[in-house]
């Protein structure tokens, strides 16, 4: 099966640099939700190269940007899954970037980073 990323069309890049890409998310958590990819193909965020990381870290800038324009959220998440336990579906390397909204979630600290696992261990 080939790869999802490798190879955008050209209409579902929304920015991009030399190193990488940023398409929506067709499964999004929230409105405006961003992936972040590298063009080239790599399957984990510790495959990617020095300048690989940096672009994308530029590219996630212009994502806030793009969502502060178009979206006004009231915050972010940014994630990398990394590997299969951790959830990554699409083995080649992607950022979510996730804008957050005011009671998206139904608690207090629902929505965080710390609510990935349903549950912790004791």
């Amino acid at each position: 099966m080939p790869c999802p990323f490798c190879n955008p069309a050209p209409e579902d890049i929304v920015a991009a640099n030399d190193l990488c890409y940023a398409r929506y998310d067709i499964h999004p958590v929230s409105p405006g939700h961003l992936l972040v990819i590298p063009f080239r193909h790599v399957p984990s965020y510790f495959d990617t190269t020095e300048d690989e990381r940096m672009a994308l870290a530029h590219l996630v800038d212009e994502c806030r940007d793009l969502a502060d324009r178009e979206r006004h959220p009231d915050g972010y998440n940014i994630g990398v899954n990394v590997g299969e336990a951790a959830g990554q579906n699409v083995m080649h390397v992607h950022i979510h970037f996730i804008p957050r909204y005011r009671g998206d979630a139904p608690g207090e600290h629902e929505g965080g980073v710390r609510g990935v696992l349903p549950c912790r261990p004791e």
